[in-house]
């Protein structure tokens, strides 16, 4: 009794001393009671080890709407764990399910009620359903909320909850340092009960940012997340966290008092649940992006975000050298961590990641081909107050039907690669639902809403989709078979786990390969790719295998018994060389 009495004192004064450094004027111990009370008595006291992976080479993701996929007369979520269990049962492990709480705009990015599912889609036990068939991820959608929440709508009634929720500011301060990933103004003029305010709006007017200098702000959050996690969900997204904290003369971006918030929020998740993880989602340049490891202590995982604009480019410039430098630049995750490998996803394919590695006139240059593949280009505001290509919103399928040459027929060559690429990198692989379909723009759903991303939003007819899975002939089902073969693959391979060691090959600027080795040391591959659009020779003693070895190809039936012999890789072709 006195040890669990000891565990629960120790849980509390850690809460209290991030609460002291987060809130310096505000009374720390009430504050920290106000935690344990929300955490409730299932809470689990006892420390959690910081550097323990809770994840191997089998997870694998898939990244949905809860309506990607509907059926006449069925609420959508009924819909999607239908397809899930059918057809990806054995393939993924976890699925995140994008905001499916009532929404006013950004397709569920706005939320009005973080309590509630959105009705359309279906309730609280088709969600706990889904979470008792696979992981389950949703998204803490914490820097904002809809203007049309009942929170906002108090604060222009001025009254409680909501009053002092939002950040006001006046007009005339100069906001000229703060770092912008939209075009449209800062602040959103409102009308309150005691008279006309300013609010703070990082994104859209509709989406307008919490303030959290105000202690209350963060207990609500709180409680929301105990509420997702009484109904499975055990792995948080948290949305677009790198603008949670705001210090006018700052950049209102990666501020200290972010991750001190971030490492608080992972001390309480993961004493509710020591199973449960954080996802941080921070669209930034990679150094900056890094940090949100924290030391073991912030997020679990991390977005991968430099790799879908460096992997889309490798494949159209099919040169792979700028991959490699970058790749031999990142640190391994230490135990504990893990990179969320992504290349496709609900957003376009954000630039800001390779500021630092792709110049301007390259970043102009992939734009004009997506625009010319028939996508779209996002902007941001610079602090001198030109705009730069921010996103490119174009479905992943349709970005790589060809290279800066023009289109070719090599299109399902070159998309399958870029996913087989991901698969086999250190990290936890993500696949956009989209992607796993092999989706190709939505003009009409992007014309109807005005916004670039609804472009890679396509809803398909259950049946409509299930026939185009079933034809061989069809796009679709060569993507999704394909797909899953792989990640059946993957997910047997030990030295495909997201902890296992990772070296970069050099094998010429036409050939992207890297060696993967199991933790117990027992497994290598050697996932060698041509990243080019003509066939390219491949020597293997330049791979240095060990001759004592037996060596195959996971993916074909090739056997390696001469380790000075050649082989020749055809267009986008890759091998996993297995011992």
């Amino acid at each position: 009794m006195k040890r669990a009495s000891s565990q629960f004192h120790a849980l509390y004064a850690s809460i209290h001393d991030y609460l002291e450094r987060i809130y310096a004027e505000h009374n720390h111990h009430e504050l920290a009671k106000k935690v344990m009370q929300i955490m409730g008595p299932g809470t689990n006291p006892v420390e959690v080890e910081a550097h323990k992976n809770l994840w191997d080479e089998s997870d694998v993701l898939a990244i949905t709407y809860g309506d990607s996929i509907r059926k006449a007369n069925e609420k959508p979520l009924k819909t999607l764990h239908q397809f899930l269990t059918r057809q990806l049962d054995k393939t993924i492990s976890t699925v995140h399910i994008l905001p499916f709480y009532p929404f006013s705009s950004d397709d569920g990015f706005s939320v009005i009620n973080y309590v509630e599912v959105n009705h359309g889609l279906g309730n609280w036990q088709d969600i706990e359903n889904i979470a008792a068939d696979f992981d389950l991820m949703a998204d803490l959608v914490i820097n904002h909320c809809s203007s049309r929440s009942l929170w906002f709508e108090n604060f222009r009634q001025q009254k409680q909850p909501g009053k002092d929720y939002f950040i006001t500011c006046d007009p005339d301060t100069d906001l000229s340092d703060v770092t912008r990933p939209r075009t449209n103004d800062l602040l959103r003029e409102t009308e309150t009960l005691d008279g006309t305010k300013h609010v703070w709006c990082t994104f859209s007017h509709d989406q307008v940012d919490l303030d959290f200098s105000n202690p209350e702000v963060l207990l609500e959050i709180i409680g929301i997340i105990k509420h997702y996690l009484d109904h499975g969900i055990t792995l948080f997204r948290l949305d677009a966290v790198a603008f949670l904290w705001k210090e006018i003369g700052t950049s209102c971006i990666n501020l200290p008092k972010t991750h001190e918030i971030i490492r608080l929020l992972r001390l309480v998740i993961e004493h509710i649940n020591p199973k449960a993880i954080i996802i941080t989602e921070t669209n930034i340049p990679n150094r900056e992006n890094l940090a949100y490891f924290g030391n073991a202590n912030e997020a679990h995982w991390i977005y991968n975000f430099t790799l879908p604009p460096l992997v889309l480019y490798t494949l159209l410039y099919g040169k792979s050298d700028l991959l490699k430098q970058w790749m031999m630049s990142m640190p391994p995750a230490q135990n504990g961590t893990a990179y969320f490998n992504f290349i496709a996803s609900h957003d376009g394919i954000g630039l800001r990641p390779v500021e630092d590695i792709l110049n301007e006139q390259e970043v102009d240059q992939i734009a004009a081909l997506m625009r010319q593949f028939g996508g779209d280009v996002s902007f941001r505001t610079m602090p001198d107050g030109t705009v730069r290509p921010y996103e490119l919103n174009i479905s992943l399928i349709d970005a790589l039907k060809g290279t800066f040459d023009g289109e070719d027929d090599f299109q399902l060559q070159r998309f399958i690669c870029a996913h087989a690429i991901m698969l086999a990198l250190e990290g936890v692989p993500a696949f956009y639902i989209h992607s796993l379909l092999g989706t190709p723009n939505d003009h009409e759903r992007k014309e109807a809403s005005g916004h670039n991303r609804a472009i890679n939003r396509h809803q398909w007819d259950f049946h409509e989709l299930l026939n185009e899975l079933g034809n061989e002939n069809s796009l679709h089902h060569k993507v999704f078979t394909e797909l899953k073969k792989l990640i059946t693959i993957r997910r047997k391979q030990k030295a495909f786990h997201p902890n296992a060691t990772q070296f970069t090959l050099h094998l010429g600027d036409n050939l992207f390969a890297f060696w993967r080795q199991s933790i117990d040391r027992r497994q290598s591959i050697f996932c060698i790719y041509n990243i080019s659009n003509q066939p390219q020779t491949l020597a293997l003693k330049d791979v240095n295998l060990i001759e004592l070895n037996r060596w195959f190809d996971l993916i074909g039936t090739q056997e390696f018994d001469n380790p000075r012999a050649t082989v020749e890789l055809q267009p986008y072709e890759f091998l996993w060389v297995s011992n």
